[in-house]
């Protein structure tokens, strides 16, 4: 296959353009044979988060899949989490902040209601922090992640792989896929929405800012109060 010429020395703009139109479950195979391990799966359990949890673990089974847990999720989002882990047989590792949430709110109060400065301040030490501590500690080389160009405008460019400062590749393997799309492969494969889809959300984080969809939005508004699409994880 012509790809493997980059097995050696990978270049993320090469390999994306490569990539690009292969489908998703080609891409993390060739991802899986060409970029450096350790391997990891990043998922919210989000609303659509079974497609890729699906997709991958397919192709390997036992690649472990990383949840940020910031102790502020949706009851039903926990659930959720159970659900398909089960169903799945994922390999779930679970990232937890060094602040329980009582700790955080007596030391910091309730820092996503301090404007975008506090926010951001939530963000870097409820998800990224734990995140990077795990990538490191699972010694990761390259992770997949499910984000989608129709998402926000903040994902519009985004390749199918790209290098990050710290020497990871990243790989999108849905990163071309529309809603409908993921409609068709959940349909396809009996799997579910989050169970918050049925009550319009259109994304699913932390209870305290994430949003339903209501008419006149775009789905990158209903998080974080519209002040921004991203936390940090994927910068």
């Amino acid at each position: 296959m012509a790809l493997s010429a980059l097995q050696r020395e990978i270049d993320a703009a090469q390999a994306s353009t490569l990539l690009e139109s292969l489908p998703a479950e080609a891409r993390v195979e060739w991802a899986l044979e060409n970029l450096p391990g350790s391997f990891v799966l990043s998922s919210s359990f989000g609303i659509q988060s079974a497609v890729l949890l699906h997709l991958a673990t397919r192709i390997a089974p036992q690649l472990p899949v990383l949840l940020v847990d910031t102790g502020y999720l949706f009851p039903e989002t926990y659930r959720f989490v159970d659900e398909l882990t089960e169903r799945l047989n994922l390999n779930l590792k679970v990232a937890r902040p060094a602040l329980s949430p009582g700790h955080l709110e007596m030391r910091h109060g309730k820092l996503w209601e301090q404007n975008l400065e506090g926010l951001e301040r939530y963000n870097q030490l409820m998800k990224v922090k734990p995140m990077e501590q795990t990538l490191d500690e699972l010694r990761v080389g390259t992770w997949f992640a499910g984000l989608r160009r129709q998402q926000s405008s903040s994902r519009e460019q985004r390749p199918v792989v790209e290098r990050r400062g710290d020497g990871r590749y990243k790989v999108y393997p849905l990163i071309d896929w529309h809603s409908r799309d993921v409609h068709r492969y959940l349909a396809e494969h009996d799997l579910p929405y989050h169970p918050l889809w049925a009550q319009g959300y259109a994304s699913v984080g932390d209870w305290h800012t994430s949003q339903p969809l209501q008419s006149g939005m775009q789905e990158e508004e209903t998080r974080f109060f519209g002040m921004q699409r991203e936390c940090g994880l994927h910068l």
